[in-house]
């Protein structure tokens, strides 16, 4: 696999088919056309993202948030999820942004969107997947998932709540990883100690939520069924012991990274100090392992 970055000291310096186009798409998706490479192609949904420019000796040598581009569930089953395109593109960029001006890292600030079974795949070992609860993959794209993380990809899934949205991921993941299991992560892992130490897995608000808790103290969403309220980190690893798959349930980390400038108290609570630690982490873990 050939990386997309060059593994610099991280010192700290401070849509969808056819029914999504006629109208049935879930909460937070926007429609992109098929063949959309960037997130900076899709313009913003929020205040005008950041934008910046690496020396030309860096170009090639950058981290690149790649997020995947999947279907539904053919049934119909999930239209009405989150889809892909959750916290598209302003998660994307202002986490690349941030870990541009925090980190001695250099992002790619274009970002990618892919599907797993472009050729271009191989590239891009960070992967993003968004509203884990809905996502469905081809024997084709299990196939071709199956060997990018055991070459040394890494995939993060974020922002799905419940039991029901629950069982999808790990149904999905059964079939990429039949003999291995999603782990809960131990509060020792080294993920936790790296640019940022983290003591607890807290949740991210929506931003709604979140703005709305400064009063209510409510962070987790009750339109899904079981238990909302307990953040999990689960993991999946290679032979080796290194992590191949997070996935953030019951959390919204993407919101922590889309909507950091709505709201000085939402910001404040939940991106600098939740959603942006976090993220820098997962980055340097997937940098340094």
């Amino acid at each position: 696999m050939r990386l997309r970055w060059v593994a610099a000291g991280l010192a700290l310096a401070a849509g969808v088919g056819v029914l999504a186009q006629r109208g049935m798409m879930g909460p937070g998706e926007i429609f992109v056309p098929e063949g959309t490479k960037t997130a900076r192609e899709v313009g913003t949904r929020n205040d005008a993202t950041p934008n910046w420019t690496n020396a030309p000796t860096f170009e090639p040598d950058v981290v690149t948030f790649a997020r995947v581009r999947y279907d539904k569930h053919p049934d119909g089953s999930h239209m009405r999820g989150g889809g892909w395109t959750t916290d598209l593109p302003d998660a994307d960029l202002n986490l690349s942004f941030r870990l541009q001006q925090m980190t001695s890292m250099r992002m790619d600030p274009d970002g990618r969107l892919l599907r797993l079974i472009d050729p271009d795949l191989v590239n891009y070992p960070f992967l993003y997947l968004s509203a884990a609860g809905t996502f469905y993959l081809t024997p084709p794209e299990v196939d071709a998932l199956r060997k990018h993380l055991l070459n040394g990809g890494f995939l993060l899934m974020d922002d799905f709540w419940g039991d029901t949205e629950w069982a999808n991921c790990e149904e999905m993941m059964k079939l990429v990883f039949p003999e291995r299991s999603f782990v809960e992560l131990p509060m020792d892992h080294p993920l936790y100690h790296g640019v940022f130490e983290i003591t607890g897995k807290k949740q991210v608000a929506n931003v709604n939520l979140g703005i709305r808790s400064e009063h209510t103290g409510v962070t987790w969403e009750n339109n899904h069924d079981g238990d909302t309220r307990t953040v999990h980190h689960r993991g999946i690893s290679d032979d080796k012991g290194r992590l191949m798959v997070l996935a953030l349930h019951n959390t919204d980390t993407g919101d922590g990274w889309e909507r950091e400038g709505e709201s000085d108290y939402y910001f404040h609570t939940f991106s600098e100090k939740i959603a942006y630690p976090l993220g820098v982490n997962i980055v340097f873990y997937m940098l340094t392992h």
